[in-house]
């Protein structure tokens, strides 16, 4: 299948983005949601940022504290030698009962005219302030229903992982609705459209005694409370899904049945992208899916950066036949590739 990498890639890097304090850096933007809005393609970015530390010795960990239930930032001081501390993964510093993140992580627009070259908001669009989202707001995946836009996203805190709501109409205000899928459980997003009368959404359960990282899928009436749940599509040991499994972009409407673009990764966390085909009445039954991945880190960019071996989808755009993919790479840029539908769907194979 052909790979079209845009040309420009990557499309938005940590030096593009203002820091949202004074005296802060961004390590990272990636992982956004994508979605047409008026005359323009609207990315809704993951931007992790961390204060600036001119001390070797110490670890700067940014958190968010809720006394009183007001939100106050604090920084937590950490030294390599501390006992227990292992900091290994650039992304966190790990205790043998406490897990912190490196950085923090806020919502951000970037806006274009022609998908390629984007102007980035000087501000947040969403900020952690709840105590759900003590570690950040992360990989958000956008969904339009009606004149209303559903962002669903990662809320990171010491309590859990979450699947949390928020709503906008015109991307400059915003409303938060809370936790839909509780703890522990990434890759949410809805339907954009109701399917037998009932909102539909993709989520992947993160199990610790049994089973392995898989997608599901779930049913609600209002878009807050969800259940008739059901296992989609699951880790095949041995092969580029045998990591973990969620879904990527949101899913579309094709001829042959809803299209999801989904992420796969290894064991040691080499992520690839795939398809898979949903029946559109029944869209917990899976059709067809990607043998191989339809997209693998092969560009410096992917295979080098703050993590590296990485592709990760959180939305795509769609225009005739053109699928244009957004992804974050390594996790640490922004960058697109377009593909042909009639070329995914081709590469299927039943299941």
């Amino acid at each position: 299948m052909r790979v079209q990498r845009y040309p420009e890639n990557p499309l938005i890097t940590p030096a593009d983005v203002k820091p949202s304090i004074d005296g802060w850096e961004v390590m990272c933007v990636f992982n956004a949601g994508v979605i047409e809005f008026g005359d323009e393609i609207l990315l809704l970015m993951r931007v992790a940022e961390k204060p600036r530390s001119n001390d070797p010795n110490k670890v700067l960990v940014p958190i968010m504290e809720f006394a009183d239930g007001k939100p106050q930032m604090k920084i937590l001081e950490f030294s390599p030698t501390d006992e227990g501390i292992s900091l290994g993964d650039p992304r966190v510093v790990c205790f043998p009962n406490k897990v912190y993140l490196t950085s923090i992580s806020h919502l951000r627009i970037a806006r274009s005219k022609d998908g390629r070259h984007f102007d980035i908001d000087p501000k947040p669009a969403l900020s952690p302030d709840q105590p759900y989202e003590a570690y950040g707001l992360e990989d958000p995946r956008i969904t339009k229903l009606g004149d209303t836009y559903y962002v669903v996203y990662k809320g990171v805190a010491s309590t859990g992982i979450t699947q949390c709501l928020a709503t906008t109409k015109d991307f400059v205000n915003w409303e938060k609705h809370g936790i839909i899928f509780a703890p522990e459980n990434m890759d949410a997003m809805i339907f954009p459209q109701k399917v037998r009368g009932k909102y539909v959404a993709l989520h992947r359960p993160q199990p610790k005694m049994m089973g392995s990282p898989n997608m599901w899928i779930a049913y609600s009436e209002n878009l807050i409370h969800w259940g008739e749940h059901k296992f989609l599509l699951g880790c095949a040991e041995g092969t580029w899904e045998g990591g973990r499994i969620g879904g990527g972009a949101v899913p579309f409407m094709t001829e042959r049945g809803w299209l999801e673009i989904y992420h796969a990764a290894t064991p040691d966390d080499r992520y690839c992208l795939g398809a898979a085909l949903l029946d559109a009445e029944y869209p917990e039954k899976l059709l067809a899916k990607s043998p191989e991945p339809m997209m693998e880190p092969e560009a410096p960019y992917e295979i080098g950066g703050f993590k590296p071996n990485v592709v990760f989808t959180c939305g795509a755009i769609v225009r005739g036949d053109t699928v244009s993919v957004y992804y974050g790479a390594s996790d640490e840029v922004v960058a697109g590739a377009d593909f042909s539908l009639k070329e995914i769907l081709e590469s299927l194979k039943p299941v």
